[in-house]
């Protein structure tokens, strides 16, 4: 009896994964193994840039807003305890962007903690 192989749906998942590595570089668009080997590891990278992006956002607003601190003659941990002793309830990243992009506001808000 002839050994019976489904190739329709092999052929089909092997060209879902070498869809999805279409514009890589060399081997890796077209060599199954190595595509799929370079799809799994993006998604990897992938997974694990998701949380990087959040720690990196969070140091990025802190430097802003100890950039702008620093202009009003404050540092950045001096002006976080005051915010939190004065019950002033702001994160991060709406400060952040009250430092650049409306200083007369953030300097508002320093003024009023000092």
């Amino acid at each position: 009896m002839p050994r019976s192989v489904n190739h329709v749906a092999s052929r089909a998942r092997r060209k879902r994964i070498l869809k999805l590595t279409r514009g890589y570089f060399g081997a890796r668009k077209n060599v199954w193994t190595v595509a799929k080997n370079t799809w799994e590891k993006g998604l990897t990278y992938a997974y694990r840039d998701r949380r990087a992006k959040k720690r990196n956002f969070r140091s990025l607003w802190i430097q802003r807003i100890n950039a702008a601190a620093r202009l009003e003659g404050m540092s950045y941990s001096v002006l976080m305890g005051a915010l939190n002793k004065a019950g002033i309830e702001i994160n991060r990243k709406v400060l952040a962007d009250l430092a650049v992009n409306n200083p007369e506001a953030f300097k508002a808000i320093v003024q009023k903690v000092k």
